[in-house]
């Protein structure tokens, strides 16, 4: 936090909320794996379900914890950790009581080693990938923190805003990486190619309309946040600059989760390092002290994800996984004919 510039009049709260989110982290893992256990088989409401009624719960908790108990940014740490304990729980019980092919018996629960070693060869790629965003951020985030409390907090509430829209672009990327992997498995190739243009079209147009959501209700939803009109409009600055942004971010996620149904996660993890963190890190190290404004902190946003795309767009040209697995299989074939 330090590193990160936080206003010395928030950085004990800011501790605070940290340090009880951490020891929540377990229930949130436990949530995401129960959630991709669900998506694998293209159920998708039964993980919903559970994260509204864990979102619900929030809200309440939030109320009770603050207004009646009169706690502080602790009271909604604990709200957070207990609502993800519940959602975690919901899909546990579920995954015990299911009658597919899901189902988790706990006696039976134990490593597969086969299994075990193609997770990390995927999974920790793709979770570092995710890291890089997180650490350019934190670079990003100093600088923005450094302009003072009011464009703080004006880029907090967007964020809180443009993170939704986000989400739901990457469930597109999710979803093309399982039925990618679905249809790899089963030696449908083609299919894989309709299932990333599709993934692309639906992704624009989730957000088209959250493009047009933000433009008419931008200012109002921020106000939500903060009703301080110098925060309204500096928030909704970087309100509409990262919504148009996030068509790259569509673009080189869905990408990505392309080439991970394919299992090929080291390239893209690799590229996002170079083309997220490496810029952005060098942006604010050189570019932004010669003129530390917030606009010119935002620039680097688009900046970034649209040369992350074209290197994604190019690792997917290079790697044509279609066409490599369809001459993998005419080569077979042509053996077993022999």
């Amino acid at each position: 936090m330090t590193i990160s510039n936080v206003p010395s009049d928030v950085f004990p709260y800011t501790i605070l909320y940290l340090r009880i989110y951490f020891l929540g982290l377990p229930v949130i893992l436990l949530y995401n794996f129960e959630a991709a256990i669900f998506q694998s088989i293209g159920e998708t409401k039964v993980p919903l379900i559970a994260l509204a009624t864990s979102g619900i719960l929030n809200v309440i908790l939030n109320l009770i914890f603050v207004i009646v108990f009169h706690m502080t940014v602790n009271g909604v740490a604990i709200a957070t950790v207990i609502a993800n304990a519940v959602s975690s729980i919901l899909l546990f019980i579920k995954l015990l009581k299911s009658p597919l092919s899901i189902r988790v018996e706990v006696r039976r629960l134990s490593i597969d080693k086969e299994s075990f070693i193609k997770i990390i060869a995927i999974g920790l790629p793709a979770g570092i990938q995710s890291a890089v965003f997180a650490v350019a951020n934190i670079v990003i985030q100093s600088a923005i923190n450094s302009l003072g409390t009011i464009v703080m907090a004006a880029s907090s509430a967007a964020y809180n805003i443009e993170i939704i829209t986000y989400d739901i672009l990457n469930a597109f990327s999710q979803a093309c990486t399982i039925f990618v992997g679905q249809n790899n498995g089963a030696r449908q190739y083609q299919r894989c190619k309709k299932i990333l243009f599709i993934s692309i079209l639906e992704g624009l147009i989730a957000l088209g309309l959250g493009i047009s959501i933000v433009f008419f209700f931008g200012r109002n939803l921020l106000a939500i946040f903060n009703n301080n009109p110098e925060v309204i409009e500096i928030g909704y600055i970087r309100l509409m600059l990262i919504m148009i942004t996030h068509i790259f971010s569509l673009l080189y996620e869905v990408m990505s989760g392309y080439l991970r149904g394919f299992g090929i996660s080291l390239l893209p993890a690799i590229l996002t390092m170079i083309g997220v963190c490496g810029i952005r890190i060098t942006w604010v190290s050189f570019i932004f002290p010669m003129n530390p404004t917030f606009t010119n902190i935002m620039l680097v946003f688009p900046l970034s994800l649209a040369i992350t795309a074209i290197l994604i767009f190019g690792a997917l040209l290079y790697c044509r996984p279609v066409k490599k697995r369809m001459l993998e299989e005419g080569i077979a074939m042509d053996l077993h004919i022999r």
